[in-house]
C-alpha cells in the first residue's frame, strides 16, 4: 500500500491588484505569484509568493505582508505577519486549503501611516478519493505516561473484507513521513497503531494519515493533526496514605505517578465516601490541586468510609487532557467511637480472665491436701 503522500499540486487563485505610486504612494500592490504545493507531510504545506512590483523603490519603508490561513469550514483566520516569502503551516487535508495575503508598507515614504494593498487569495485541495463512509471511523489517541501514544480506530462502512490499514505519521523534524511500525489487529485487520519515543514530537503537531487499501473499492484516506500534551493520561497516583489527626481531621497523601509525566504539569481531584456499608458509595468531591497532600475537615465526626484521588495534565502544560484511573484501592478510616471500643475490649477481657483465673486458685485450694488439713478438726 502506497504512503499518504500526494503529489506536488500548486494551486492558485489571485486576482488583481493597485500598481504602487512613485513617491509617497497612498495605496500599495498585493504579493504575486501566490501558490501552495504539498510536499507530502500529510498536512504540512508550503506557501510562497513574490514581493509587489517595484518593492525595492520603497527605500524609506518597512515591506511586511499579512498571511492568513485556514481549513474550510473554520470560523477565524490564523494570522502571521511577516518579511519572509515563504511559510510552511499545517492543514487538515480533509478540506480545503484557504490563504490569503496583503501587502502592508510603512515608514517616511508613507508619512509613518500603514498602507495596506488589497488581498491576493490561494486555494489547496486534495483530489477527492472513495466515498466518505470508506473512512476510518472512531479514530482515537491517547498519550500515556508522555511514554507512547496509542491510537485506534473501526473500519469504514464500505470497508470490504481483506482491507488492509496503514498509519502514516509526520512531525517537524522528520525528513519524510513515517509508517507506524506496530499495529495493533482485530481479526487480521489492523485496526491501532502504538507509536514510541515521540518526545520531540511533544508541544508540535504530530500530523497523522489512516489510509486503506482494498482490491474492489477505493478507500477515503482520514487526515488528523494531533497534540501530544492535550492526549496525556498519566498512571493513577501512587503510595496513597491516609490518617486521623489528634483533631480528627483527615490527612491524605500520595506520590506523583511514575515514568515521564512532569510532577510539576499534574493537577488532582480527590473524593470521599461517607457510607461503607452500601455498596454504591456516595463520592463527595473535595478538591483538586497541584499538592500531593490534602487535610479534610470532619467537622460532623461521619464515618469517611475511603478516599480516592485522581490526577490529569494541568492548565499550565496542556489546554485539555485525560484523567487517571482513581487509586487502586480505598482506604477506610474509623469512628473516633469505634477506636475507643477498640481499646476496652482488650481491657475488658483482661480483667475478665484475670478474674476467672483467681477464682480457679481459690477452688484449686479449697481441694487440695493442704488446704484440708488447715480445716481438718483438733484431735482429742
Amino acid at each position: 500500500m502506497a504512503p499518504c503522500r500526494l503529489p506536488v499540486l500548486p494551486a492558485a487563485l489571485l486576482w488583481g491588484w493597485v500598481l504602487a505610486s512613485s513617491s509617497s504612494p497612498s495605496t500599495v500592490a498585493p504579493p504575486r505569484d501566490l501558490r501552495i504545493s504539498d510536499p507530502g507531510l500529510l498536512g504540512s504545506l508550503d506557501v510562497e509568493w513574490k514581493p509587489p512590483p517595484h518593492a525595492q523603490t520603497f527605500n524609506e519603508c518597512a515591506v511586511k505582508y499579512k498571511f492568513e490561513y485556514r481549513s474550510t469550514g473554520d470560523r477565524d483566520w490564523k494570522v502571521i505577519f511577516t518579511r519572509k516569502l515563504k511559510f510552511r503551516v499545517g492543514f487538515d487535508l480533509s478540506r480545503s486549503a484557504e490563504v490569503r495575503l496583503q501587502t502592508l508598507l510603512q515608514g517616511r515614504c508613507t508619512d509613518d501611516v500603514e498602507v495596506q494593498s488589497d488581498w491576493v487569495y490561494a486555494t489547496f485541495q486534495v483530489p477527492p478519493q472513495g466515498k466518505l463512509e470508506s473512512e476510518v471511523q472512531n479514530f482515537h489517541c491517547i498519550y500515556h505516561d508522555w511514554e507512547y501514544l496509542k491510537c485506534t480506530w473501526q473500519p469504514g462502512l464500505l470497508s470490504p473484507r481483506g482491507v488492509h490499514y496503514g498509519l502514516y505519521y509526520w512531525y517537524e523534524g522528520l525528513e519524510r513521513a513515517a509508517q507506524c511500525s506496530h499495529y495493533i489487529q482485530e481479526r487480521g485487520v489492523n485496526v491501532g497503531c502504538v507509536l514510541r519515543n515521540l518526545s520531540q514530537a511533544e508541544y508540535r503537531d504530530l500530523n497523522i494519515c489512516v489510509n486503506g487499501s482494498a482490491a474492489a473499492i477505493l478507500l477515503r484516506p482520514l487526515y488528523t493533526t494531533l497534540r501530544l500534551h492535550n492526549l496525556a493520561q498519566p498512571s493513577a497516583p501512587e503510595q496513597l496514605v491516609v490518617s486521623v489527626s489528634a483533631a480528627q481531621e483527615l490527612l491524605v497523601a500520595w506520590s506523583p505517578p511514575g515514568g515521564r509525566v512532569p510532577p510539576h504539569c499534574l493537577e488532582y481531584e480527590v473524593q470521599v465516601a461517607e457510607d461503607a456499608g452500601e455498596a454504591a458509595a456516595a463520592w463527595a468531591f473535595v478538591s483538586t490541586q497541584m499538592e500531593t497532600a490534602l487535610t479534610i475537615s470532619r467537622a460532623n465526626q461521619s464515618h469517611v468510609s475511603c478516599v480516592r484521588v485522581r490526577g490529569r495534565t494541568n492548565i499550565f502544560c496542556a489546554d485539555q487532557g485525560f484523567w487517571s484511573e482513581w487509586t487502586q484501592d480505598c482506604f477506610s478510616v474509623s469512628r473516633k467511637e469505634d477506636k475507643q471500643l477498640f481499646i476496652l475490649i482488650p481491657v475488658i477481657l483482661s480483667l475478665s480472665i484475670s478474674l476467672i483465673m483467681f477464682m480457679l486458685i481459690g477452688q484449686c485450694k479449697k481441694r487440695s491436701p493442704a488446704g484440708k488439713a488447715l480445716h481438718a478438726p483438733v484431735g482429742y
